[in-house]
């Protein structure tokens, strides 16, 4: 099915393929990233666990790089954003306090065509009783059938087809139990001997494990809110001022898709601004124009981010207005941050079921409604969550780039090249010793050493031919290549290799160090 750019959804032929370009780059993607250790399927060795991964020596680099510039951009530039980092288990009654427990919950649907399984709210309408055609199995080269949509309203969102399973709740928590004692010995003692219905059986066990449960975290931001009291008192932040946050996040995906787009573990970068209720027009604007910004500054083609405004029927219930930030993957337009304005409904609500007063006390203003010096009032929130995982692959995607030349032997060659913003590249250089001898790899060990030293994260590297090493880090992104040969222990010079032109300039080895320091510093 064919989906409007604007609507980011997936876009597909008609056998809901993506395009075989479109493919072609991600299995590229995939293959760079477990050949030189970004990304690896977890378990691997037992067969692995569906849409889990593990961030290998360059992809937990390359997280950590992205993270590091997301904090320093929004916390340590700033005067107004303090940071947090909140327990990955809270207490069940903030879930139950933000709607979780109750709402946290999609429509589940199974495909009976192509075994598809997704959210029935998130499928492409269709008028019922109209006929909807489809590949048998949904494979290109499938027969062509027709049956009529029922007066539900929808088809498979893959295939097209109309022949779906009933409606199941699908709940997207995680949930696990706080506490030594099993509730489990309970529950079988509490049925033993009892012939009970399905439904008083389940009651049973909901019963059994209720007392010991807790949720792994769906989100991140509802810590800020509850912590909002302690750490506006005890750093006296004044509103407006932000809490930012980088953690996992856990969600019980019905669909897992696109390598690390869409997985059950992720990463995000949350900060909740605090503002004077009438005032989140201006400040939503300002986010959108700071994130969508942020993330052009590091990109090779900042074309391919846009910002697209949510439409009323897409709102969250709490929310007034809200903003994607929306990257142009192979497969389309898709999220990769959300910029909401929340109200006041999460203070609101968690101040209500506490007892707190979740509140702030402004005693420069007059109070609106007595006229009063003194204003007390719950804060709206402006919330920029970005997905760091998403992130991670959003920035491959950029950075991933193929240019063709002549080997020397004369032979065209395709030539891989990670063009991946230097601040974000896992190493800032790699230092190279031309040969394993001469004195070459011990001149290059001590240039290493200069580097750490001023915390500088470099590769020593001296495997293979030198073009074939400077060939390995054009595809893993490292900027800048010193290389130490024969002159080197003549006049004291390197070479240095830029990565994006392969130009080579000769440097003092004295300012390596200064130099390559200088060509980050000018990336910001």
């Amino acid at each position: 099915m064919n989906a409007d750019a604007t609507s980011g959804k997936v876009k597909k032929d008609g056998q809901g393929n993506a395009g075989n370009a479109e493919l072609d780059l991600m299995t590229k993607i995939v293959s760079l990233c477990k050949r030189r250790g970004f990304v690896f399927q977890s378990s691997e060795i037992y067969g692995g666990l569906k849409s889990c991964y593990d961030y290998g020596p360059l992809g937990v680099e390359l997280k950590r790089n992205i993270a590091a510039e997301w904090w320093r951009a929004m916390v340590y530039k700033r005067e107004d954003i303090v940071g947090l980092d909140a327990s990955i288990m809270m207490h069940p009654k903030v879930w139950e306090t933000s709607g979780h427990l109750a709402g946290f919950s999609d429509p589940l649907v199974d495909c009976l065509n192509c075994k598809e399984r997704f959210r029935a709210d998130k499928a492409p309408r269709a008028a019922a009783s109209t006929t909807a055609s489809f590949r048998k199995g949904g494979k290109a080269s499938g027969e062509e059938l027709q049956a009529p949509v029922d007066a539900r309203g929808y088809v498979c969102p893959v295939c097209g087809a109309p022949t779906l399973s009933s409606e199941r709740q699908f709940n997207l928590m995680f949930r696990t139990g706080m506490g030594p004692v099993d509730p489990l010995s309970d529950f079988a003692r509490s049925i033993a001997g009892k012939d009970l219905s399905a439904e008083d059986l389940r009651a049973k066990l909901e019963e059994a494990v209720r007392s010991t449960a807790v949720y792994l975290r769906p989100e991140t931001a509802q810590a800020m809110f509850v912590q909002f009291l302690n750490v506006q008192q005890t750093t006296s932040m004044k509103v407006p001022f932000g809490i930012a946050q980088v953690g996992k996040s856990f969600r019980n995906e019905i669909v897992t898709e696109h390598f690390v787009f869409r997985s059950c573990e992720f990463e995000q970068m949350e900060m909740e601004f605090f503002i004077e209720p009438g005032t989140q027009e201006h400040w939503l604007k300002y986010w959108c124009d700071e994130r969508v910004g942020w993330f052009r500054k590091y990109a090779n083609a900042p074309e391919r981010f846009r910002l697209r405004q949510h439409d009323e029927d897409e709102l969250a219930h709490y929310s007034d207005d809200c903003y994607d930030i929306e990257y142009d993957y192979p497969w389309g337009w898709g999220e990769l941050e959300g910029i909401a304005s929340r109200t006041d409904y999460d203070l609101t609500k968690h101040s209500a079921a506490s007892g707190a007063k979740l509140s702030y006390f402004d005693q420069q203003k007059n109070d609106p409604t007595t006229g009063k010096p003194g204003w007390r009032y719950t804060p709206y929130v402006i919330e920029p969550a970005a997905g760091l995982t998403r992130a991670v692959l959003c920035f491959l995607l950029d950075a991933y780039s193929e240019d063709k030349g002549v080997d020397y032997e004369g032979q065209e060659k395709i030539r891989v090249v990670l063009k991946l913003h230097p601040r974000l590249a896992p190493f800032k250089a790699a230092i190279l010793p031309l040969v394993k001898k001469d004195g070459h790899p011990e001149k290059a060990r001590e240039i290493v050493a200069e580097f750490r030293r001023a915390g500088i994260n470099v590769s020593y590297d001296e495997q293979q031919s030198i073009g074939k090493r400077y060939a390995k880090h054009d595809e893993i992104g490292t900027p800048y290549c010193l290389t130490v040969d024969g002159q080197t222990l003549v006049d004291g010079t390197v070479t240095i290799r830029d990565r994006d032109t392969a130009t080579q300039t000769r440097i003092p080895v004295a300012s390596a160090v200064a130099t390559v320091m200088t060509r980050l510093a000018q990336g910001e």
